[in-house]
């Protein structure tokens, strides 16, 4: 992969990945349009990996606060409200866990360049955000079947083109729970999931360093690293003000296009 190429698919997945309009969607849109379908399929999940790994990083350092009073609140072992948010996160995180592990080549193979699919799934992403844009807000805080049922919806946005950031914080707020709160347990209940994975990835043996790649593989992890880190403060002040029906004009808008490019 090119650097330049490396550097804006890494800036890509840092916006995308937070902003809610479906980071894999837009990584297929982007590699269609650059015309960077890396052939070496391992030399590709290699830079996914990482480029989720930097996002995921800057997850981290955002809510650095509050993951360190869930560490505290766990390692009290008291039925305390940190303890509680810490289980949630685990009960969320079961649906995505099992697609990963029994469906993983099915998922693999939809990422291929598929334009059509992820224009049908954007439009979807786009629905499920101007349906929650006009949700009432409240102080609701996030309930064990709210987790559960968040956590399908997460499963869901495995496929490329719908949100999970998107998905995730719509379908908390469409239960009626705070916005803030919506994005604070959709932004963390994906963190052990990304390094789940690339735990496995690693066990398993399928991502190999190549020298020759190791400048585009740092710029793209930089890159998505920063822009991440400030889609994430950005997204938490948006959905605060309620605007996340903007960001489903951009996907209907995107959506359309994609689709028509795949019959052009």
């Amino acid at each position: 992969m090119e650097l330049v190429d490396a550097i804006i698919l890494g800036v890509i997945q840092g916006l995308t990945e937070f902003l809610p309009v479906s980071s894999s969607g837009h990584i297929e849109l982007g590699k269609a349009i650059l015309d960077t379908q890396v052939q070496d399929p391992d030399e590709n999940l290699l830079f996914t990996v990482l480029v989720h790994f930097a996002t995921a990083l800057s997850t981290i350092i955002v809510f650095r606060k509050d993951i360190f009073e869930l560490f505290k609140g766990i390692f009290q072992f008291k039925w305390n409200e940190e303890f509680q948010f810490a289980l949630k996160i685990v009960l969320s995180m079961i649906p995505a866990v099992i697609v990963g592990l029994f469906f993983e080549e099915q998922l693999e193979s939809l990422f291929s360049g598929n334009v059509l699919l992820v224009g049908f799934m954007l439009i979807i992403t786009g629905l499920l955000l101007f349906l929650a844009g006009k949700a009432r807000d409240t102080n609701k805080n996030v309930s064990w079947k709210d987790a559960v049922i968040i956590g399908v919806s997460q499963a869901i946005a495995m496929l490329p083109g719908i949100s999970r950031s998107g998905a995730t914080i719509s379908t908390s707020v469409l239960l009626g729970n705070d916005r803030t709160k919506a994005a604070r347990f959709s932004f963390l209940m994906v963190v052990p999931l990304i390094f789940g994975k690339i735990a496995k990835d690693l066990l398993g043996g399928k991502i190999e360093f190549q020298a020759d790649q190791n400048l585009s593989l740092i710029a793209g992890f930089i890159a998505a690293f920063v822009t991440g880190w400030i889609a994430c403060k950005w997204m938490i002040k948006l959905v605060k003000k309620a605007k996340l029906h903007y960001f489903s004009y951009y996907c209907f808008a995107v959506g359309l296009i994609a689709i028509i490019a795949h019959f052009i």
